[in-house]
């Protein structure tokens, strides 16, 4: 029988090259000229600290995030913003969590999204993925397309390791 495991895995590198390009999108930005902006990667608490001056840079700096990380092929979803802290001179310092496995939760909002397309596929919770098994491979590739679409799911997904 077919089976796949759906996973939510981040690709570190991309998340790098991402973060990298809106560093050097901020060194050349007019509007950022003098302000005292920082963007760093923990890649070891897979974080984000971003420090800006004011909101309006804030909301250039998550605009440019967003943007970056979508021409990288990776999703927005995992950002997590925490909340906005006081820095020093009035600055704003936010940590951005980046998000990666499947909770329960969003294991649950996938099994709930194969019961309720009615096809012959069961899923299966193993930790932080799950794992889908059907008769035939083609029930499996229209519940991955369901998958990938369904917004009740807070974290990008991937399918790995298919079996025939």
């Amino acid at each position: 029988m077919p089976t796949v495991d759906v996973v939510s895995k981040l690709d570190l590198q991309e998340i790098d090259n991402a973060v990298n390009t809106v560093k050097k999108e901020i060194e050349n930005r007019y509007d950022f000229r003098g302000a005292n902006t920082e963007l760093e990667l923990n890649k070891g608490d897979k974080t984000i600290r971003l420090v800006v001056a004011d909101d309006m840079k804030l909301r250039a700096v998550k605009e440019m995030l967003g943007g970056r990380f979508i021409a990288r092929k990776v999703s927005p979803k995992v950002l997590d913003y925490g909340k906005e802290e006081a820095a020093t001179l009035g600055a704003i310092r936010i940590i951005i969590k980046l998000r990666e496995g499947l909770t329960s939760d969003d294991a649950r909002a996938v099994v709930k999204t194969v019961k309720d397309s009615k096809m012959k596929v069961q899923a299966a919770i193993q930790g932080d993925q799950v794992r889908l098994t059907a008769a035939k491979i083609d029930d499996l590739q229209t519940i991955m397309q369901k998958l990938r679409e369904d917004d009740s799911i807070s974290v990008p997904v991937q399918f790995v390791n298919m079996k025939r």
